[in-house]
């Protein structure tokens, strides 16, 4: 599928086990904007449960139970050999969870350290680095467990990188 507002539209309507963390994580959050755009309520339903705990644990519940679950892509590589799940939706943007890193204004902070934040920002934007978090978990999985995005702005030493 192409679309993981669908894909969990779909699982909704066959009442098919959702197995969601619950937690409020940044993966859950994302979850709850998936489900908020099909309009369909989650709360009460029965083929929708909570686990309370951490990736790993939930997308073992998940494979236990023959369901599905939204999860990190580095946790599911990592935990892939020992589950029975299938990627039902990659590569929509609405999953994407970008990292930023971003030089707060040293006029309104005086405190940080804006040298060394400009080399911390120069370090994770340049090529190198980029190419490490390319190939990070390839040789063990056969696939990167992230996906680089950086980009460097107009302003001197801010940049991006998931």
């Amino acid at each position: 599928m192409a679309s993981a507002v669908e894909a969990v539209r779909r699982v909704a309507e066959v009442k098919a086990p959702f197995v969601t963390r619950g937690d409020n994580s940044g993966t859950h959050q994302l979850e709850k904007k998936l489900w908020k755009a099909t309009g369909m309520e989650t709360a009460g339903q029965t083929w929708y449960q909570q686990t309370g705990q951490g990736m790993g644990a939930t997308l073992v519940v998940a494979s236990e139970k023959g369901g599905y679950t939204l999860s990190d892509r580095g946790t599911y590589l990592a935990q892939r050999a020992n589950l029975d799940l299938n990627l039902l939706v990659e590569g929509d943007a609405q999953l994407f969870n970008v990292y930023h890193v971003i030089i707060v204004n040293p006029e309104k902070h005086s405190e940080v350290n804006v040298k060394g934040a400009r080399a911390f920002a120069a370090f994770l934007t340049s090529s190198a680095t980029q190419d490490v978090i390319r190939n990070f978990g390839r040789d063990k999985y056969g696939e990167p467990l992230f996906v680089p995005d950086a980009y460097v702005e107009s302003t001197p030493g801010a940049g991006s990188a998931p």
